[in-house]
């Protein structure tokens, strides 16, 4: 996801996090309470949420939209230089338009919406349904011109299939649309009929435009051999079908969520590890050579919270996850973090320091997120 949106996540969970600090637990028998959290580092949580939501009004929101909104060729321009002037060139890419609409979307939801954000809304799910969408094969181009005129790859990949499901549920819910809605869901049974994986579970991921098998030797979008499965993929279909759960109560959509949840804490951890591995043979093999043997502690980090929303969506209790998300936590905290300039390395071999030293900012953002989810679940102020 885009840094808006994990700093929206997070400005919502720091927000959370303090009201329900602030409102105790006055509701839960005496027993069922979970021990108060520490008060300097509840305080000082509280203190940022103040610093946060500022930004987020004053900063971040204002300068996306209207910005993004492209009124002459439809959809979002993303393609920015660093004072906010459009740069030339540019694509649409389904991956920055269905995360563009649902930021617009989330934000209109929430109690930082802004005026016009629904027509900002409205028009890019009018972009991702008439231009972005294939009407003769279903599911979503890869990516189209800066006009939307010519698509430039109509290949799918489930990546983007998952981004584009993911914002339009999260427009339904925002706005009522029921037209949205039925949409989401086709092009859900769409990407599971060509996709869904009935024998090892999962999903294939990448195709040709017609859901045909691409040539050989035709590296996906996400530049991985085309008949493996990514642990990253799986995490954002998790993601995309726990807010369509959400919105629809699909009990299709139920079923391939907690098959979801199953890989996600289980199929792609290495155990003695506890961490993710990302490359996967059909049948859920890791592949584990000298370049794929290895962790991204961002993506680690951010299965936690994004299983623990699964789970919220499904209904499902977390605490029996609780211990699994520590030791993944623990795993990247060892080898990932930077004990003396602060902040997550970007990936490591297994089991050792990292290697690949630089801070890339979604890391750190999938961290604060994390760290606040695992600070709700366990009210340990080392989080």
């Amino acid at each position: 996801m885009t840094q808006v949106q994990r700093f929206l996540a997070a400005t919502a969970t720091v927000w959370l996090l303090t009201a329900a600090g602030a409102a105790g637990q006055a509701s839960a028998p005496a027993a069922a309470r979970p021990a108060p959290p520490s008060a300097p580092a509840l305080a000082r949580v509280k203190a940022l949420a103040p610093r946060i939501e500022q930004n987020l009004r004053q900063n971040v929101t204002p300068f996306w939209f209207p910005r993004c909104v492209d009124t002459v060729n439809g959809g979002y321009t993303v393609h920015y230089g660093p004072k906010g002037e459009p740069l030339p060139g540019g694509v649409k890419m389904i991956v920055t338009q269905g995360r563009q609409l649902w930021l617009a979307s989330a934000l209109l939801r929430s109690r930082y919406a802004i005026p016009n954000l629904r027509e900002a809304a409205d028009h890019g799910y009018r972009f991702l349904r008439d231009v972005m969408w294939d009407k003769a094969n279903g599911g979503f181009y890869w990516q189209i011109d800066a006009t939307g005129t010519q698509v430039m790859r109509p290949q799918k990949h489930l990546y983007g299939q998952a981004f584009a499901i993911y914002a339009i549920a999260e427009y339904a819910m925002a706005t009522g649309n029921k037209e949205a809605l039925a949409f989401a869901l086709e092009a859900f049974r769409v990407i599971d009929a060509k996709a869904h994986d009935g024998v090892h579970g999962g999903y294939r991921e990448y195709f040709t435009a017609e859901w045909s098998a691409p040539p050989a030797g035709d590296a996906s979008p996400l530049g991985a051999p085309a008949d493996v499965k990514l642990m990253n993929t799986h995490l954002h279909l998790l993601e995309a079908w726990a807010t369509l759960l959400r919105a629809s109560a699909d009990p299709l959509v139920r079923e391939r969520l907690i098959e979801l949840v199953n890989i996600e804490t289980h199929a792609v951890v290495r155990v003695g590890w506890t961490a993710h591995t990302d490359r996967h043979q059909a049948d859920w093999t890791p592949i584990l050579d000298a370049t794929t043997a290895r962790v991204s502690y961002g993506h680690d980090i951010e299965n936690i919270w994004l299983v623990s929303d699964a789970l919220d969506a499904l209904n499902q209790p977390v605490a029996p996850y609780t211990d699994f998300f520590r030791n993944v936590f623990a795993y990247s905290r060892q080898h990932g973090w930077d004990d003396a300039g602060g902040g997550f390395y970007d990936s490591g071999p297994q089991g050792q320091p990292a290697d690949r030293r630089q801070k890339v900012w979604w890391v750190q953002s999938e961290v604060i997120v994390a760290a606040l989810e695992m600070y709700r679940q366990t009210k340990d102020p080392a989080y």
